[in-house]
């Protein structure tokens, strides 16, 4: 295709210019030109597909968003899974005809390789289990972007559901990468209002009555300032919490993501007013805990 026939020649410089002359330079470049052009024709049809699958689901979750029917967190974790599904589709159809238009037999090649499509057929299975269990974990509502979970031992918030990978931002700012598969059990902390338990430990000799009393003052003077209190504060009386300590414990429920603010401030007024009563408290033994 490419070379014309060859004629005998002892001079090296004829030979080597009888070489070049037998190549069909038109047919080379006329190829080049054609794979060039199809290179160009299927880049530039996957950028434009690629921004128009962008903005059609821009616009598509954006009217979810304004539509009010769905929460905020579920339209972000569904606009993550879909636009991060859609990109990979689409770059693996584009290397998938790049090669075919270069002659490389992609099919034959994968059917074929042995360890290769072993080593592929590996991942695959592993690629299938992160979108399965991602579909699932969608499916059940197990957890929304912006809930803050706890898989494993990695606390923090969800930042992104892939098709492979969760992401969460653990509260020191770290970022994990969880792949899907590994996801089994999952503690949601953002469903429904959190406890409140706040202990201020006593002594036995402390008057519990007058410190109840100073407690409820505290309780009736904050609690309009506080709209995140969803029930309670109740106090719950003298616990023992063993070893001899007591202690005074009130209880309340918060809002998701309320209840650490809460916490500080009422026992710190709690503190306060208990010491402008002139109670003496443990200053050793404070005590704050959630649940």
């Amino acid at each position: 295709m490419f070379l014309a026939a060859a004629s005998g020649t002892s001079d090296p410089l004829d030979a080597w210019e009888e070489f070049l002359a037998r190549f069909r330079w038109q047919n080379i470049v006329a190829v080049l030109a054609e794979k060039a052009l199809t290179l160009a024709f299927y880049t530039l049809l996957f950028i434009v597909l690629r921004k128009v699958a962008q903005l059609v689901l821009r616009h598509v979750f954006r009217r979810y968003r304004e539509n009010g029917k769905y929460a905020v967190s579920r339209v972000a974790t569904m606009d993550t899974l879909v636009t991060n599904g859609t990109s990979y589709l689409l770059w693996f159809l584009y290397f998938y005809a790049i090669l075919s238009a270069l002659g490389v037999p992609v099919g034959t090649l994968i059917a074929g390789a042995g360890v290769i499509s072993l080593a592929l057929g590996l991942g695959a299975q592993g690629f299938v289990s992160d979108v399965v269990t991602g579909f699932f974990i969608l499916l059940e509502k197990q957890f929304d972007v912006g809930d803050i979970v706890q898989i494993g031992e990695i606390t923090g918030t969800v930042t992104a559901i892939g098709i492979r990978t969760t992401q969460v931002t653990s509260f020191d700012g770290t970022l994990n990468f969880i792949p899907n598969r590994n996801i089994s059990i999952v503690a949601n902390k953002s469903r429904g209002d959190m406890r409140v338990l706040i202990s201020v430990h006593v002594f036995p000799t402390t008057p519990i009555a007058k410190v109840q009393e100073t407690i409820a003052a505290v309780n009736k003077k904050m609690v309009p300032d506080y709209p995140d209190i969803t029930d309670g504060p109740n106090i719950l009386g003298v616990t023992d919490l063993g070893k001899g300590d007591l202690a005074v414990q009130v209880q309340m429920k918060a809002k998701n993501g309320a209840q650490l603010t809460i916490q500080n401030a009422f026992l710190s007024a709690y503190l306060q007013a208990l010491h402008e009563a002139g109670i003496t408290l443990p200053t050793s033994t404070l005590n704050l805990t959630k649940s």
